[in-house]
């Protein structure tokens, strides 16, 4: 009974909020356009629409702006709470708050930071319910399925919700960074065979990368290398008769340059990878840039939709090849528009020279 009048008080009040909007004052301009200042936008999004007190306040806020402070704002929070973790009871996916956080705070991120664009509309369906397969990766918070999401929304209206790694939902860095299960509200899907076949069941437009988390960890070497895919999305695609929608990024490989996956250090911590590189320095002086990445043009091609559907019946390694094939197939893809990029940068740097 508690909970139900607890619910439904949380309920009225983000109703009540969404209905007035969240608008910017200088303090928020400056969060975006200050990198450690972008956790902070998002707490103060979800506070203005969710009652928790057990968030950050303003005290700690001011605190993460100051190299190192992010550590004094931490301990601060920690022993206001009991020295305890923040509570995570709230409820689950909220299409409203994902459409607020989508137009009030990811709005001016995916248009004018990372100069997010869809090309090749003509293959974009009007509606579900469908897997939107795309490659992965950046090694940072993944601003390359948010930013595809948001475009999506954008375009055609759509709900979008991505599969997710494990750890954007419980890891105990998560946990303090962002609000109590922020991911779920905003629509994610933990990346487990029984959830993702849950939500490919009910018809849900899903944003998929059928590498996993090897994609992002693979590093900047292997950049714009596809990795192996893994084989659910197609027996999903195949027993519910869910058409496939592949989608190529590019860009996104330059949102975390020059990394390193640390793959010892990683396992340790229980991370879903551990990067090295020249900003990790900044990141230690500032962990609230943990959410934050460098600016790049994120383009987004929407190739034709894969609607052949295989036999339940089907054996393992059948499904295998074919997911071996459409890996391929994206490569070829993912080359010829990286050849494309490379000659039209080239071109217009004749042209300024000239």
């Amino acid at each position: 009974m508690i909970n139900q009048q607890s619910e439904s008080l949380i309920n009225s009040h983000l109703e009540q909020n969404i209905n007035q909007g969240y608008k910017f004052g200088w303090f928020d301009w400056f969060c975006l356009w200050y990198p450690p200042g972008w956790l902070i936008l998002f707490n103060r999004h979800w506070q203005h629409y969710h009652q928790d007190p057990d968030g950050w306040n303003w005290l700690e806020y001011i605190l993460f702006l100051i190299p190192c402070g992010f550590y004094l704002a931490f301990l601060s929070r920690w022993l206001r709470l009991g020295c305890r973790s923040p509570r995570t009871e709230v409820e689950e996916f909220n299409p409203n708050y994902q459409q607020a956080f989508r137009t009030e705070i990811l709005a001016p991120i995916v248009q004018y930071y990372f100069r997010g664009e869809l090309q090749q509309l003509e293959n974009l369906p009007s509606t579900g319910p469908m897997i939107v397969a795309m490659n992965h990766a950046g090694m940072s918070f993944p601003w390359d399925f948010i930013s595809l999401g948001y475009l999506l929304g954008q375009t055609r209206g759509w709900i979008a919700q991505p599969i997710a790694e494990g750890s954007l939902f419980e890891h105990p860095w998560m946990v303090w960074w962002l609000p109590p299960k922020w991911s779920q509200v905003l629509g994610a899907v933990r990346a487990e065979l029984s959830n993702f076949e849950a939500a490919v069941a009910q018809g849900k437009i899903l944003l998929y990368a059928p590498e996993g988390i090897r994609g992002p960890r693979k590093g900047w070497r292997q950049r714009y290398q596809l990795q192996k895919f893994d084989l659910s999305f197609l027996q999903l695609s195949d027993r519910y008769h869910i058409p496939i929608l592949p989608v190529v990024c590019i860009g996104s490989e330059s949102l975390h340059p020059w990394t390193i996956n640390l793959k010892k250090i990683q396992k340790i911590f229980k991370l879903p990878f551990l990067p090295i590189s020249p900003l990790m320095f900044a990141l230690v002086l500032f962990p609230s840039m943990g959410v934050w990445a460098m600016r790049t043009r994120l383009h987004y091609f929407v190739e034709p939709m894969e609607t052949e559907f295989g036999t339940l019946s089907q054996e393992r390694k059948i499904v295998y090849q074919r997911a071996k094939r459409f890996q391929a197939q994206l490569q070829v893809r993912v080359n010829e528009l990286l050849s494309k990029s490379v000659i039209v940068s080239r071109r217009g740097a004749k042209t300024q020279s000239k």
